[in-house]
């Protein structure tokens, strides 16, 4: 996380960043498999989560941006394909710091 728990909180304040995070909390319950990369262990490939979404590219790519940006999720390049895994210890660190502020 980067430490700003309101940037970070912001980074989930979007319904379609929420649906990316549960997504990816199983991408072989939500995504068909895709040519590079195993869906689990290096992420699931930015098109496919812009084809779930039904959103442009390039507005899909903001919400990716953010959620990395949040560290609550990690990118990897294989190919010209960049790929996304949610970063289990980082969303627990976020719920725990907003369960402190809020609880």
């Amino acid at each position: 996380m980067s430490g700003n728990i309101e940037k970070d909180a912001r980074a989930i304040a979007s319904i379609h960043r929420l649906h990316i995070l549960h997504w990816l909390k199983d991408p072989c319950g939500h995504f068909p498999p895709q040519c590079d990369g195993d869906l689990v262990t290096d992420g699931v490939c930015a098109l496919l989560i812009a084809d779930k979404l039904g959103l442009a590219q390039a507005t899909t790519a903001q919400h990716l941006k953010a959620l990395v940006a949040a560290g609550l999720i990690i990118p990897k390049k294989i190919g010209k394909w960049t790929l996304y895994r949610r970063d289990e210890a980082k969303i627990a660190a976020l719920m725990k710091a907003l369960d402190r502020q809020i609880g």
